[in-house]
């Protein structure tokens, strides 16, 4: 079913590339400038979406053995994900039952427990207190009622999606499948699963919706991004929904080709081309550095509404060696001057203006339905309630075109 979706997909591409169109929304779309730097708007945010609908904070194939794990810091929540003896993906809030001290510093690594570093309390794997150091001088303490708390985890296309409300939080939460509609099922085609992480890197931005909307925006690539690449890329985008998701395709001259070719023959590098974003941070892109690089984009908004950091990750089909290392190395130095340099450099000076209110609007166009579609679902989720956020999200089902 998901390779018949793509060759729909395609099909579209390949109308649009013979009659030199791009999908149309039906009107301009105004957004209040006051949305990307309103503190209360900010905090609803932080509060309806980041804080309650699953966020891709992994990579299955990194934390693939038992004992792998990673920390991080989402949106004020410090997280540890782990895999266990048994294979089983989990998270936690990344904080010790006795007074708060964050357990494991960020970053990756492998470990059977893992010890607080302010008073040596220890947790194994599956978040249970096993250790109280001194335990007779403590005193008396039900170790099973102090493990570390759980939030939700799900492994889907060879990424993991975590909640940020503990488990025991009483709160309706969401979950993965009705979150993505389907859509990780053609996520599946990119094949994450079997990749390598090749590479790392971060880069500090403006607010995340500044940010965000540059992932679904051809239409400033060769304007932009003129001295790097845009001129490559044609600016007129192709889009297809699952819910908030969408991926970002482009109507390239040539494509028409394929009708030469039996459908089943299309080959899965090309359908798969363009931005696949998954609501309301990622944002997943394919580049050539002696072979397929993907970068996957974890755009997560900063401690106020001005900034945001976007962790950059690099993943590889195939284990490099040296050479092909080297390669990645410098795919990976560009990416990073194109985004900082170019994307973020100009995100940070939309942000300083448009705080001086001489503008009341910023204007989506009718070819930029992807960031229309964006800031409608931003809107929508931000007003809805606990007890009605599923029924939300399932009334629109994907796959959705234009």
């Amino acid at each position: 079913m998901s390779r018949k979706q793509l060759i729909e997909m395609t099909r579209r591409h390949i109308a649009h590339a013979k009659a030199r169109t791009q999908d149309q929304a039906p009107s301009i779309l105004s957004v209040p400038a006051l949305n990307y730097y309103d503190p209360d708007r900010w905090q609803a945010e932080m509060e309806g979406i980041f804080k309650r609908l699953p966020l891709t904070l992994g990579v299955s194939s990194e934390l693939r053995e038992p004992g792998a794990y990673q920390a991080l810091e989402v949106a004020g929540v410090p997280v540890l994900l782990t895999r266990g003896a048994d294979r089983v993906m989990r998270a936690f809030v990344n904080t010790c039952s006795h007074r708060g001290a964050i357990i494991v510093p960020e970053g990756v690594g492998r470990a059977r427990r893992f010890v607080c570093p302010y008073h040596a309390w220890a947790y194994d794997q599956q978040g249970a207190l096993v250790g109280v150091l001194d335990n007779d001088d403590f005193g008396d303490l039900d170790k099973s009622c102090h493990g570390l708390v759980p939030l939700p985890v799900a492994e889907r296309a060879g990424l993991i999606f975590v909640g940020l409300r503990p488990e025991t939080d009483g709160r309706a939460t969401i979950d993965v499948d009705t979150f993505l509609q389907g859509y990780d099922e053609l996520l599946d085609h990119l094949g994450l699963d079997d990749c390598f992480v090749v590479g790392r890197q971060s880069v500090e931005g403006p607010n995340w919706k500044v940010a965000y909307d540059g992932y679904l925006d051809f239409y400033h690539l060769p304007i932009l991004h003129k001295n790097s690449f845009g001129t490559e890329i044609p600016n007129k985008a192709v889009y297809d929904a699952w819910g908030p998701h969408q991926r970002v395709g482009m109507p390239i001259p040539g494509m028409e080709a394929l009708e030469a070719m039996p459908e089943e023959d299309w080959p899965l590098d090309g359908m798969t081309a363009g931005v696949w974003t998954i609501f309301p941070h990622i944002s997943i892109a394919s580049f050539d550095a002696g072979g397929k690089l993907y970068m996957l984009s974890q755009l997560f908004p900063g401690s106020t509404p001005d900034d945001s950091v976007t962790n950059q990750i690099f993943l590889s089909p195939t284990e490099p060696d040296a050479e092909h290392q080297a390669k990645i190395d410098e795919q990976m130095a560009f990416l990073k001057h194109v985004v900082r340099d170019e994307d973020y450099f100009t995100g940070n000076r939309i942000q300083r203006s448009i705080k001086t209110g001489a503008k009341k609007d910023v204007l989506f166009g009718r070819n930029e339905g992807g960031g229309q579609r964006f800031h409608s679902w931003v809107e929508t989720l931000i007003h809805t309630a606990d007890a009605d956020l599923a029924t939300v999200l399932a009334s629109r089902v994907g796959p959705e075109v234009g």
